[in-house]
């Protein structure tokens, strides 16, 4: 009896550390920096993306325009797409969705599981227990991470991501 506990737990814990691995945990803050062709510029709260991003980019920029001045609201964008106000998941689930890159809401703990591990090209999805937030073209679109957290907004400031996991989009 006690050699099968003894398997059973490796067969547990070898489960849980296999889980862990396949993630690649970000391990520098994200931060902004203009780069001609390669990042988003931001003015006035706007962001535009460069000229030779994808359409699915453009698309994703777009869609997190349209969020702008938006209102924080637990559960927003998950029961409707078009909603009043969004949180951190329905944020991200909304410009995805938009950019034709997901189909249906995903909660911040489903996204662990979206897409390829690790950095993106173009898109990055920051994920911990309990918030996602992501990168568009290198400019931050988050409901956290600073004193306004008001709802979702572009930002530029530097924000902490150690310890979050990093997804992105095929291809992206």
């Amino acid at each position: 009896m006690k050699r099968l506990l003894f398997a059973l737990s490796l067969i547990v814990v070898g489960g849980s550390l296999q889980s862990c691995s396949n993630q690649v945990y970000a391990k520098h803050p994200v931060s902004y920096r203009f780069e001609s062709s390669k990042t988003a510029l931001i003015r006035n709260g706007i962001a535009y993306a460069p000229r030779n991003a994808p359409a699915a980019v453009k698309k994703a920029i777009a869609a997190g325009n349209r969020l702008q001045g938006k209102p924080y609201k637990w559960g927003g964008g998950h029961a409707n797409h078009h909603d009043n106000g969004y949180d951190c998941s329905g944020t991200t689930s909304y410009v995805l969705r938009e950019a034709g890159l997901l189909r249906g809401c995903l909660t911040s703990k489903d996204y662990f599981k979206y897409g390829k591990k690790g950095e993106g090209d173009w898109i990055t999805l920051y994920i911990r227990n309990g918030h996602v937030f992501m990168t568009v073209a290198g400019l931050r679109l988050d409901t956290g991470g600073g004193s306004n957290s008001t709802g979702p907004q572009w930002k530029t400031a530097t924000r902490g991501a150690k310890g979050h996991a990093m997804r992105h989009p095929n291809g992206l």
